[in-house]
């Protein structure tokens, strides 16, 4: 994930939140006083990090089942080894 993205969503969130303020590489900005457009990035920004977070939480995933599948592949390659 992008850290700078993540840390933009990060802050947005937290400072919307409480205050009403965007924080944008050190840099406040008022949530209402942003541009449509600029609340659309946000936006945006906000959504890729959920994808990035959900992708990621699938590879962890299918990392897990790898590894399951791996050592059962061991356990029966054993076994025939044994005969």
């Amino acid at each position: 994930m992008n850290m700078q993205s993540n840390k933009i969503e990060k802050e947005a969130k937290m400072d919307q939140e409480s205050t009403g303020l965007i924080t944008v590489d050190g840099v406040e900005y008022k949530f209402s006083d942003m541009t449509d457009a600029a609340k659309a990035q946000l936006s945006n920004i906000q959504f890729v990090d959920h994808q990035i977070r959900q992708l990621q939480n699938e590879w962890a995933i299918s990392d897990t089942a790898r590894l399951g599948y791996q050592a059962a592949l061991k356990g029966e390659l054993l076994k025939s080894a044994k005969k």
